[in-house]
């Protein structure tokens, strides 16, 4: 299917009440669909997406459409949040640890999820040790986090029954090596009912 075909596919999934931030609906979509603005358009569904519950199918169609427009950064956007419909969202605040101090990084963490550190949730080993956990991190509304800064993160874990227990304002640590890496604050945890 190309593009357009795909954008309007998508438009039609989503409900005629629903409006992201801003007022745009999918007649705003359409709009820029007619005047050949799929960017435009693609950009107006991503918010619509997350203005209701979308299926893991508006995603792939959406993902499908970035994928063919060259649009690298919103096709893993749109592959991430399939995986939040699917597994669920964790939301959190990162302050990574300065880049002098033991554990802390000297380059900034890349937005888009492609860093797996390890997380501690409080779990120890039969020995002691902390029980350390993968999970995917996107840096919300930035292409990066800087060494030392602070902002706003997603987590895909590898194993999301075990994030379950989480709930906001519980505090989990980032590894990259022994000492942590940062402290996370959750903010946000939404499991669709029976996954995880």
């Amino acid at each position: 299917m190309d593009v357009v075909g795909l954008l309007r596919r998508a438009a039609h999934a989503v409900p005629a009440a629903v409006a992201a931030d801003g007022g745009v609906t999918t007649v705003d979509a359409r709009e820029y669909l007619d005047h050949d603005e799929w960017e435009t358009a693609l950009g107006i569904l991503v918010e619509l997406g997350e203005a209701f519950t979308a299926e893991a199918s508006f995603w792939d169609v959406l993902a499908q459409a970035a994928r063919q427009m060259g649009l690298e950064r919103t096709e893993a956007w749109c592959h991430w949040r399939r995986g939040e419909v699917l597994h669920g969202v964790i939301r959190a605040d990162l302050q990574l640890v300065p880049p002098d101090d033991p554990g802390g990084r000297r380059t900034p963490i890349p937005g888009p999820g492609v860093l797996r550190p390890l997380w501690h949730l409080g779990d120890v080993t039969a020995v002691g040790e902390p029980e350390l956990y993968v999970a995917r991190l996107w840096v919300e509304r930035a292409s990066e986090l800087p060494p030392g800064a602070r902002g706003s993160v997603r987590l895909a874990p590898l194993s999301p029954t075990r994030w379950r227990r989480l709930a906001p304002g519980d505090v989990i640590t980032m590894h990259e090596r022994k000492p942590v890496a940062g402290t996370a604050t959750i903010i946000q945890v939404d499991f669709p009912d029976g996954t995880g």
